[in-house]
């Protein structure tokens, strides 16, 4: 039987009070001008859906470093979130060259269409794009419109909240062009900078409007930017209508119609370390960026099993599989590829740590007789790669891996 419509805690406190949340499955526009508190409350939203335990893709121009620098502005330990898969960082580069293509439009909707194939890959329960204004200068608005609809729909059909963030217009062609966004969005928040504000904290009026449900209608207060808050504002009346909140009921990802064909779950949603090639292609990517930027180091371990334990009946690359995922962190990541489960430790490895990561993936193998560990060893090869300047993508990680070039001990037994 169908519930209420879900409404979701968003850590926009405007929101949340004078509406109950977004509605799962909306799509939500997020206006400003710069610093105005866009990004900040962008990550506010995306610190409350991990809060949730709900996975939020947020898709962004400004560099890994930086953004965490404004995520500690106001408290939040973005790394920690991403290291629990329930942030996903995808740094997206604006357009520079479109005087150079033959067609800027069509050059731009792929960047538009890219949105969906990044979200088909993680399939997360919310998104924010902050900002989608260098994307959206079409001159054929026709096409912007129907590329837009097109995009927002394939995100809605799976249930995802979305929030994209919009410069405030500055010219008459960019009004024209926002207007026609946000006629086909959920809602509206507007942050509104005071022009004669003699404080050092920066404030302003935050409108949030309506466009489909939320009956409450149109809410406005004033807002600050706090230090280790963020943008908070004055209370407003708590909706009275019933919520559904995210932590009443488990969260599974489903196509619906329409808002109204929302019903909330009975399964719960199962997260895992495992990702497919493409995936793991991408967090790579991600990784290295982090490290170029911030100076993270990480390291990428994989464990080969030799073709000839499965022959012998010793073991399958399945049980092997399972004895690693029980011995790593959760916020490892692992990937299988052919004989290879590739694992992905988001911080710096020495030897001895490797060493005992070895001895838990053994205490966790399908018979623990030491005859059996004694017989299988020579059949399992391990191989190291700590990032460095040398490496710039995934495919180079990827062709060390290949080549096999050890860079630890590589037998399993020792």
């Amino acid at each position: 039987m169908k519930k209420k419509i879900q409404l979701l805690p968003t850590g926009i406190s405007l929101v949340d009070s004078a509406w109950g949340g977004f509605y799962r499955g909306g799509t939500y526009m997020l206006i400003g001008a710069h610093k105005t508190g866009r990004t900040l409350l962008g990550l506010q939203y995306a610190l409350e859906s991990a809060k949730q335990k709900e996975v939020c893709l947020f898709f962004t121009s400004m560099r890994p470093k930086d953004l965490m620098i404004q995520a500690a502005s106001i408290d939040f330990d973005l790394q920690q979130y991403m290291n629990q898969n329930l942030i996903i960082v995808v740094r997206v580069a604006p357009p520079t060259d479109l005087y150079n293509v033959p067609d800027p439009d069509y050059f731009l909707a792929e960047y538009l269409n890219d949105i969906i194939t990044v979200v088909d890959q993680y399939q997360p329960a919310k998104i924010v794009f902050d900002e989608l204004t260098p994307f959206i200068g079409f001159n054929n608005l026709s096409l912007l419109k129907d590329t837009f609809i097109r995009t927002t729909e394939e995100i809605e059909e799976h249930g995802i909240t979305s929030l994209f963030v919009i410069g405030d217009p500055a010219t008459p062609g960019a009004e024209t062009i926002v207007n026609m966004l946000t006629s086909f969005a959920t809602g509206i928040v507007y942050l509104k900078k005071d022009d004669n504000n003699e404080n050092r904290t920066p404030s302003g009026q935050m409108i949030i409007t309506p466009n489909i449900g939320h009956t409450q209608g149109k809410f406005n207060a004033q807002y600050i930017i706090e230090p280790y808050k963020g943008v908070t504002t004055e209370s407003q009346p708590a909706i009275t209508q019933p919520i559904l909140k995210a932590t009443e009921t488990s969260i599974k990802l489903r196509k619906y119609k329409s808002l109204a064909d929302i019903d909330a779950p009975d399964e719960a949603f199962s997260y895992s370390n495992f990702y497919n090639y493409n995936d793991f292609n991408l967090i790579l990517n991600n990784q290295i960026a982090l490290y170029k930027s911030t100076g993270q180091v990480f390291t990428l371990i994989s464990f080969r099993l030799d073709n000839e334990a499965g022959r012998k009946g010793l073991m399958t690359i399945s049980q092997l599989q399972n004895a690693i995922r029980l011995a790593t962190d959760k916020k490892d990541k692992i990937c299988l590829l052919e004989n290879k489960i590739i694992v992905l430790v988001t911080r710096e490895e020495n030897q001895k740590s490797i060493l005992n990561l070895i001895s838990k993936i053994k205490s966790n193998l399908s018979n623990s007789d030491p005859n059996f560990i004694k017989s299988v060893v020579p059949f399992i090869s391990v191989y190291a790669i700590k990032v460095d300047e040398n490496i710039q993508n995934a495919s180079d990680l990827f062709e060390h891996l290949a080549t096999d070039e050890p860079q630890v001990n590589n037998k399993f037994g020792i």
